[in-house]
């Protein structure tokens, strides 16, 4: 008789970190963000010098994107085609393999002024192309065709990562190159296109359980699929000629269709519950990321770095957090509410942003940022991390 997930779980004897794909990649993403954060203060100090082949600001930034991001496309990958698909999830060894190969990757990354540029490539690329693997073979035996949309973006991340490897390697400034561009812009799309199912599907839940007559605009309506389209036409703009006017116009305009596709799930009757507000104010980072690189652009004003973390630390932290803080709650048998910690985790991510874009260049809010930064993912470690070390709960 075959088996129910459930069933799968329970059978497994080993540590309960590896009983389901969001614990180990979800509890290790935040401690990598929290490390790798903590590293970047040093650095920016002046205290230690990494032994990488990166430039540190580059390092900072392919470690932010590949690594902490990576490794939460691979819980919520894990978590959700289980439930696309029908089939049962990938736990124990298999899951524990996949973990280790991005641990060894972050080490390979941060230790690769030691080794040869090629194997670290391979290493940090394997993960990625791993994954995908895994997730084609669910996606083909369960007959899921409409969720290859998210493994094509898997596999542009994939190709982003060696692209910006690639850069690296020929001495160009990865953290400007075509390799972040890329990843960024798939970033970007991953979160309009899951976050336009999942923000309007748990607003509405959240709605309905507590009788309110509002109710968002159903997901993927013909509007939604126009926004994406044009999502991706301007986006791929930016990857190839990010400098110039039409850029700009399209970064705003994009920024435009993403603020009304926002306003239509009816965020602001949702101010009762942090889990579902989250979500629209993580959102919100998507159009006001694009409107603050438009416009900058276009009015000449040279602060595209800190525009660009509107979508880096805003839009990918924020929307990342409140997915791994409501998925961690769900498949652990608690309640889904936010409780006080939660609560200022998020304030901590979104004042970490706040002091990293307000009034950029000021070395005291640079660190301001970072310590905040620390807070969020180190609040979410400590609070987080026991739920998704031990086994789930079972409710009365």
């Amino acid at each position: 008789m075959a088996q129910t997930s459930a069933e799968q779980m329970r059978s497994w004897q080993g540590p309960a970190l590896f009983s389901f794909g969001f614990r180990p990649f979800f509890l290790f993403a935040a401690v990598w963000a929290f490390l790798a954060m903590l590293l970047w203060i040093f650095t920016l100090s002046g205290a230690i010098v990494l032994p990488t082949r990166f430039d540190p600001v580059s390092w900072h930034a392919h470690e932010f994107l590949f690594g902490y991001l990576g490794a939460v496309l691979a819980g919520f990958l894990l978590t959700a085609v289980p439930n696309w698909t029908g089939r049962l999830p990938i736990v124990g060894w298999w899951l524990a393999a996949l973990f280790t190969l991005w641990v060894i990757g972050r080490v390979a990354v941060l230790f690769s002024a030691l080794l040869p540029a090629g194997l670290v490539l391979a290493i940090d690329v394997g993960f990625p192309s791993v994954l995908a693997v895994m997730i084609l073979r669910e996606i083909i035996a369960g007959k899921n065709w409409r969720n290859l949309i998210v493994l094509a973006l898997l596999a542009v991340f994939t190709v982003a990562n060696a692209l910006f490897h690639i850069e690296a390697m020929n001495g160009d400034y990865a953290a400007q190159g075509y390799g972040l561009r890329l990843a960024l812009a798939t970033a970007v799309m991953m979160i309009a296109v899951i976050g336009g199912r999942i923000v309007p599907s748990f607003t509405r839940n959240w709605l309905a359980r507590t009788d309110s007559p509002v109710r968002p605009t159903p997901p993927m309506q013909r509007f939604d699929k126009l926004v994406l389209l044009a999502s991706l036409v301007i986006l791929m703009l930016w990857v190839v000629e990010p400098i110039g006017r039409p850029t700009d116009i399209g970064l705003i305009v994009l920024g435009v269709l993403h603020l009304v596709r926002l306003m239509r799930w009816q965020g602001h009757h949702t101010m009762a519950e942090p889990l579902v507000w989250v979500l629209h104010l993580s959102y919100a980072f998507l159009p006001a990321g694009a409107l603050a690189m438009g416009f900058d652009g276009l009015l000449g004003g040279g602060n595209i770095a800190s525009a660009q973390h509107l979508w880096t630390a805003g839009a990918i932290g924020a929307m990342t957090l409140a997915v791994m803080t409501r998925v961690t709650l769900g498949h652990s048998g608690r309640a889904l509410t936010a409780n006080r910690a939660t609560v200022a985790i998020y304030l901590c991510l979104f004042g970490s942003v706040a002091a990293r874009v307000a009034m950029p260049g000021i070395p005291a809010l640079s660190y301001a940022a970072g310590l905040l930064w620390l807070c969020a993912f180190g609040g979410f470690a400590m609070t987080y991390g026991p739920p998704l070390l031990r086994a789930k709960e079972s409710r009365a």
